[in-house]
């Protein structure tokens, strides 16, 4: 158990890592640094496929590559594992981490329902376990300030949280791997939508700073659009209400003419703030904040694992139950609705084609501004938001 294990700077942490390529790459070149400095023991990783020679390289001696998580963790016994597997693995492959005992970073989107939620929770609470999620911007050097801004009074009262995100995503993208841009794969939940997945951050941490991050919704209103021949939306807004407290809105896109910085915006009755998740840049009125970069999200939770009592987890799994919600009524929702053609433009050739759907970078700049869904600010091609239940109840229906 977690509480349970005492560490000295000669017995270090043994570290694991499942997945070896992607973004789970990255997580092997960090676990190596981290073996390197002295803080942890790399002492394996997982695939159901061979690693790359990069990916084997990074092990250190006596470290030890393994075919599937369960040889790994009875092998290797790790007390610290990473989980960077694609998404619809996370909660068969976090569940089996946290029976061994071990603490988790598992990456995002963490779970794809709010059922997945409540195993990982339920075992984190019997094992004694700690599970951190990878939503970097919950370890944000501003969010503190945003916090005390806000509890302090200085915003007034805050009625809505918006985020707006808008992003080229090419041919190439959708092509990375087989489940990239579908809602199932094989009879098991993908979810690969721009809410979803890579803009889960900006839902996330507009969920966090409205401090409604724990809480169940009553109310989850989505607009889902496609412009591609794939199954999941790849431009989307949603507005998620509860029994008392601000309301979130969020919309996103992946056919912009050019990236566009996401960020949160706080409404306030007195003022607002503006938060930018990923360059952690904090503007409230005339005054701005730039505090340096976030905490390292899987440093923090091996310092959590030596002092539990001390080091609180910055992202822990508790911080995503909305989130859960979220992506279960997206997976439960209707077909995305496809843009008309006359409203997208095509840019680029081969691997590097995109498209473009007219005005939607300042569209998704509105909704955030008036917390209001496309349908509702008069974006021609939008239709109505369907509307369901949130939290247990609509699990109970579903």
């Amino acid at each position: 158990m977690s509480g349970s294990r005492s560490r000295t700077v000669a017995d270090p942490p043994r570290l694991a890592v499942v997945g070896t390529s992607g973004y789970a790459f990255s997580y092997l070149h960090r676990a190596r640094i981290l073996h390197d400095e002295g803080l942890v023991r790399f002492a394996g990783m997982a695939d159901i496929r061979p690693p790359s020679a990069a990916a084997g390289a990074l092990l250190p001696p006596g470290g030890t590559a393994h075919a599937g998580v369960e040889d790994l963790l009875r092998r290797c016994r790790p007390d610290i594992t990473v989980v960077a597997t694609p998404p619809h693995a996370h909660v068969q492959t976090a569940a089996s981490v946290l029976r061994a005992g071990s603490d988790l970073l598992l990456e995002t989107p963490p779970v794809l329902d709010l059922a997945g939620f409540t195993t990982l929770a339920r075992l984190a609470a019997e094992t004694g376990a700690a599970c951190q999620t990878g939503f970097q911007s919950f370890g944000s050097p501003v969010l503190p300030v945003l916090r005390a801004a806000i509890a302090a009074g200085r915003l007034g009262t805050v009625a809505g949280v918006g985020a707006a995100g808008a992003w080229i995503r090419t041919d190439a993208y959708y092509r990375r791997n087989p489940w990239a841009g579908r809602r199932w794969l094989d009879g098991e939940a993908v979810v690969d939508g721009a809410l979803t997945n890579p803009f889960s951050h900006a839902v996330a941490t507009a969920l966090l700073v409205g401090g409604v991050a724990e809480r169940d919704p009553a109310e989850i209103a989505l607009e889902l659009y496609g412009t591609r021949d794939i199954e999941a939306d790849d431009t989307a807004c949603l507005r998620i209400r509860f029994g008392d407290g601000p309301e979130i809105v969020v919309a996103a896109s992946l056919c912009a003419e050019q990236d566009h910085e996401p960020y949160v915006v706080v409404h306030g009755e007195r003022a607002r703030a503006k938060f930018w998740y990923k360059s952690h840049r904090l503007e409230i009125d005339d005054e701005r904040f730039h505090l340096g970069e976030p905490a390292d999200l899987l440093r923090n939770l091996i310092a959590h694992h030596l002092d539990p009592d001390g080091v609180p987890l910055l992202a822990p799994l508790s911080g995503t139950r909305a989130f859960a919600s979220v992506v279960e009524a997206v997976r439960d929702a209707p077909e995305p609705s496809r843009i008309p053609a006359g409203w997208i433009r095509t840019v680029g050739e081969g691997a590097s084609r995109h498209p473009v759907v007219r005005g939607i970078g300042e569209e998704v700049a509105v909704a955030a501004d008036r917390l209001a869904l496309f349908s509702e600010i008069g974006v021609p091609w939008a239709s109505a938001a369907r509307r369901r239940p949130g939290g247990p109840a609509a699990e109970r229906t579903g």
